[in-house]
C-alpha cells in the first residue's frame, strides 16, 4: 500500500521541513493495522519524494475483529494490503499530523506557499472508474492521469479490474494535498476498516471543511466518507451554515479585490471610495456600540465563526458573560485561539465559552440571555430553513433583545466584482433588498412579540442604500 507525494519546485527539499521529516531517515510507526513507512527515494534540490509503505497485516486484522471469529476466508484472503484504502487514510492522519494541522516551526513561511507537487497512488480501488477520479479531484486544481489494471496481465481478455494507477499533479499547498488525500481515500474505497459514527462528521469538516462546501461534488464526497443518510445530512447542514464569517470581509471587501474598503463604486457617489475603515469593521464598531447601549450583561454569539466579535464583546465592560456558537468545529479552533482561551486567568475563563450548533435547531444552552447576536449569518442559511431558524432564536432562546445584521442586495451595483448569481460571496443562499427585509423583520415581530428598529451600517447611496442592514429587535 504505497502513496508518494513529489516537490518539483526549487528548493524541493524543503518538503522534508514541511512533512516534519528528514530526507535521510526512515521513520516507522505501529498504525494498529500494521506498520507504516515514511522513506525518500530521492531527494534534490530539483525534485524530492517522499513514499509512505503501509504493511498491513490481514490475518491480525481479521482476528481482531470483536465477537465471533470470522466464517468466511474473504477476511483473509483480500486486496487490503496492496490497495490505498481508508488504512492509508489512517497512516497519513498518523504520520503526518503535524503537516495536516499546517504546522512548521523551521520554516513557517512555507506552509503556505503552493509548490508544484505530484502525487502517486500505484494502486487505487476506484468505485466508479476514472470519471469519478475526476469528478473528485479536477475542482481541486489537479491534472488527473489514470490508468488501468489488468485483472490478469496474461489474460487480457479478462479486462481490466476495478483498480487503477493514479497520477496527480497541481499547484497545491502541502497542507492541502494532505488533506485532499485524507479525505478523498476513504470516499474511493468502500471497505471503511472502523466503526463510522457521529465523531466521523467533525473528521470530515475538520479536513475538509474550508474546501469541500465549495466543492462541486460536495453531497457525493460527503455522502461516501460517512455512508449514512442522517451523517451525510448532518454534514451538509453544517457546512451551509459554516462560512458566514472567513474574514467578516469576504462578503463585501473581498468582492472588490481584497480593497478593505468594503465597496469600490462603479461611478456614483465618490465618498464611497474613501471610506477610512472596512465595512467589516463598521459592522463590528456598530453591534458593539448596540450592546453597549442596550446594557451588555449575557451575551450569545450566534454563528461566531472564527471569533473576529467576540474578541471585540470580551472587552466591553458591560458584558458580563460571553457565548459564542458556531456550527464548525474549524471556526471554534480558530477563536478560541484567537481569544486566547488558554492563557487566560481562571475567573475570566469562566466568563467565555465556545459551543458548537446549529442555529435551525432548538437549543437550551442558548436560553437565558441577555442579547444574542447574529452578524452576517442568515444569508448563509436556506431560505426554507430560515423559519426553524426564527423558531429556535426568538421563541426558544427568546433573549430580551436580538442584534442582526444582513448584506443590502440593492447595494451590490456599486461592486465591481460580484458572484454570477449577483451575491456577495458564494455561500450565500439569498441576499435581500431593503423591502424584503423590512417585510421579514416585521413578520417577526408579529409572530414572537419583539419591535425591531431598522438601520444601515457604512456610507449610504443616495440610490441604493447603505451596503449592510442592520435590525435591533426588543421583547
Amino acid at each position: 500500500m504505497l502513496v508518494s507525494l513529489t516537490s518539483t519546485t526549487a528548493d524541493a527539499t524543503d518538503l522534508g521541513y514541511l512533512l516534519h521529516k528528514h530526507p535521510d531517515r526512515v521513520r516507522t510507526v505501529d498504525v494498529g493495522i500494521g506498520r507504516a513507512h515514511v522513506f525518500f527515494p530521492e531527494a534534490t534540490p530539483q525534485r524530492c519524494t517522499a513514499t509512505l509503505f503501509v504493511e498491513v497485516d490481514p490475518i491480525a486484522l481479521a482476528r481482531g475483529t470483536k465477537g465471533r471469529p470470522p466464517a468466511s476466508l474473504e477476511h483473509y484472503v483480500n486486496d487490503r494490503p496492496y490497495v490505498a484504502s481508508s488504512m492509508l487514510a489512517v497512516a497519513l492522519g498518523r504520520l503526518f499530523g503535524t503537516a495536516l494541522s499546517g504546522t512548521c516551526d523551521a520554516r513557517p513561511h512555507l506552509v503556505a506557499q503552493p509548490l508544484d507537487l505530484e502525487v502517486h497512488l500505484p494502486t487505487l480501488p476506484v468505485r466508479g472508474g476514472e470519471r469519478i477520479v475526476r469528478r473528485l479531484f479536477e475542482p481541486l486544481g489537479y491534472e488527473v492521469n489514470t490508468t488501468p489494471i489488468a485483472l490478469d496481465a496474461q489474460f487480457p481478455s479478462w479486462g481490466n479490474s476495478r483498480y487503477h494507477s493514479v497520477g496527480l499533479k497541481g499547484r497545491q499547498t502541502v497542507r492541502a494535498a494532505l488533506e485532499h488525500l485524507f479525505v478523498m481515500l476513504p470516499v474511493l474505497d468502500d471497505r471503511k476498516h472502523y466503526w463510522i459514527g457521529d465523531s466521523e462528521v467533525d473528521k470530515l469538516l475538520r479536513r475538509g471543511g474550508d474546501w469541500l462546501k465549495s466543492h462541486p461534488e460536495s453531497y457525493l464526497i460527503s455522502r461516501r466518507y460517512l455512508r449514512f443518510g442522517s451523517l451525510t445530512r448532518s454534514a451538509m447542514e453544517r457546512l451551509a451554515e459554516s462560512d458566514h464569517d472567513r474574514d467578516d470581509s469576504a462578503d463585501d471587501d473581498a468582492a472588490n479585490g481584497g480593497s478593505g474598503s468594503g465597496a469600490e463604486p462603479q461611478g456614483g457617489d465618490h465618498e464611497l471610495a474613501e471610506r477610512p475603515i472596512s465595512l467589516a469593521d463598521q459592522r463590528r464598531s456598530a453591534v458593539l456600540e448596540v450592546v453597549r447601549s442596550l446594557g451588555g450583561g449575557r451575551v450569545a454569539d450566534l454563528g461566531c465563526g472564527e471569533g473576529r466579535l467576540l474578541t471585540h464583546l470580551m472587552d466591553e465592560p458591560t458584558v458580563t458573560y460571553l457565548l459564542g456558537t458556531d456550527a464548525s468545529i474549524d471556526a471554534l479552533d480558530r477563536a478560541e485561539r484567537r481569544l486566547g482561551l488558554d492563557e487566560m486567568s481562571e475567573r475570566r475563563r469562566e466568563q467565555v465559552s465556545l459551543v458548537q450548533g446549529a442555529l435551525t435547531y432548538a437549543d437550551d444552552r442558548l436560553r437565558g440571555f441577555d442579547i444574542a447576536t447574529l452578524v452576517e449569518v442568515i444569508e448563509h442559511v436556506d431560505p426554507e430553513r430560515l423559519d426553524s431558524l426564527a423558531d429556535a432564536v426568538f421563541a426558544h432562546a427568546a433573549p430580551q433583545a436580538v442584534v442582526l445584521t444582513t448584506p443590502n442586495r440593492e447595494f451590490n451595483v456599486n461592486y465591481s466584482h460580484v458572484g454570477p448569481d449577483g451575491m456577495r460571496h458564494r455561500d450565500h443562499r439569498f441576499e435581500w433588498s431593503r423591502e424584503e427585509f423590512g417585510a421579514w423583520v416585521a413578520d417577526i415581530e408579529k409572530r414572537f412579540g419583539y419591535r425591531a428598529d431598522i438601520s444601515g451600517i457604512g456610507v449610504e447611496h443616495s440610490d441604493y442604500g447603505p451596503p449592510t442592514q442592520m435590525a435591533v429587535f426588543r421583547r
